[in-house]
C-alpha cells in the first residue's frame, strides 16, 4: 500500500459526501469484514471530528476520508477479499496523519470501546 499517492486534494474532494447515517450503516452491515484495525481508525477520526475547536481544514480532511470509506465505488472495490479495503486504509491514514495532533487518550478510548462493542 502506497499511502503517499493519496494527498489532501484526493481526500478533500469527497468531504461533501460525508453522512453520519451512511457511515454507521456501512459499519453495521460490514463490521466483521472491515475488521478491528480499520474500524478503530475510522472511529478515531469520527471522535476527533466531534471535538470543539477543530480547524476547518482538518474537519474537511476527516469528512473526506470518512466519505471515501462510505462510498460504494472505490479505486479498489471493498468486496475483493484481502485487498478490498487497501485504498480505504490509505485514505484513512492520510486523514489520521492530518488529525494526529488532535487524537488524545479520550479519542482513543472512545474509539476502542465503540469497536469492541460493535464486534462483541
Amino acid at each position: 500500500m502506497d499511502s503517499n499517492k493519496y494527498n489532501n486534494e484526493d481526500v478533500l474532494k469527497y468531504s461533501n459526501q460525508y453522512n453520519e447515517d451512511d457511515l454507521f450503516g456501512k459499519i453495521k452491515k460490514y463490521a466483521k469484514t472491515i475488521g478491528f484495525e480499520l474500524l478503530y481508525k475510522v472511529f478515531q477520526l469520527y471522535y476527533v471530528l466531534q471535538k470543539p475547536g477543530l480547524p476547518i481544514k482538518t474537519k474537511t480532511i476527516i469528512m473526506g476520508a470518512l466519505a471515501y470509506f462510505i462510498l460504494p465505488i472505490d479505486v479498489i472495490p471493498d468486496i475483493l477479499p484481502g485487498i478490498g479495503y487497501t485504498d480505504d486504509i490509505a485514505v484513512i491514514g492520510v486523514a489520521l496523519f492530518q488529525a494526529s495532533t488532535y487524537i488524545d487518550d479520550e479519542v482513543n478510548r472512545k474509539a476502542y470501546e465503540r469497536v469492541k462493542y460493535i464486534l462483541g
